[in-house]
């Protein structure tokens, strides 16, 4: 048996956002850690290693070890009809399973509904993922440099991304001229949460 209840089920729903427009289709592996899934893109340029550990859930049961190969954009086309406040509820009755079930209950328990959404027998390898040492760490809200990205796509196909000490420069170019956008270090582009950056 495999349950896994996640309060703030917006969580799960922007995780599955982020992507499903590189993944077609992916296994999730659940086991006693969390539900973990890895996989590279149909054009082999992106792989996407995504752990959700058990402890950020409010009930978590894994029997077992068990993979779920699931079509993601059917899992975001049953996600989109939760509430961003319904708590989100994974249930696999066992590792034979050919059916995975999503319950959305609202906050105050007024609508329950559930999906079931037929599982698929996906092959795939894991991949080791080599520890790295980095010459810079930028960190800093996805929000910024997903902003940064689109406005430098109006210019060119991709961006070229320079650090030094100073901060962090993001260019592009294309047939209608250059674009640059420059964060200086310790700049705080988000002083809610503090996040500067490390170069």
């Amino acid at each position: 048996m495999f349950e896994a209840k996640l309060v703030q089920g917006s969580l799960l729903k922007k995780v599955l956002e982020a992507v499903k427009d590189l993944l077609t289709e992916a296994n999730w592996d659940c086991s006693a850690t969390g539900m973990s899934l890895q996989a590279m893109d149909s054009s082999h340029v992106s792989l996407v290693s995504l752990l959700l550990k058990s402890d950020g859930y409010e009930n978590y049961r894994c029997d077992r070890n068990i993979t779920l190969g699931i079509n993601l954009g059917s899992m975001s086309k049953i996600l989109k009809c939760a509430g961003n406040e319904d708590a989100i509820t994974i249930k696999a009755p066992d590792t034979n399973a050919d059916t995975v079930t999503f319950l959305f209950e609202s906050p105050n328990q007024e609508k329950v509904s559930d999906y079931e959404l037929k599982l698929m027998d996906i092959d795939s390898e894991h991949l080791g993922i080599p520890e790295t040492d980095y010459s810079a760490v930028v960190t800093m809200p996805s929000h910024e440099f997903q902003r940064i990205c689109r406005d430098l796509s109006q210019i060119g196909e991709s961006v070229i991304i320079s650090c030094n000490k100073e901060g962090v420069q993001f260019s592009a170019s294309g047939d209608l001229g250059t674009g640059n956008i420059t964060l200086r270090q310790n700049t705080s582009v988000d002083k809610e949460e503090e996040h500067g950056m490390q170069v």
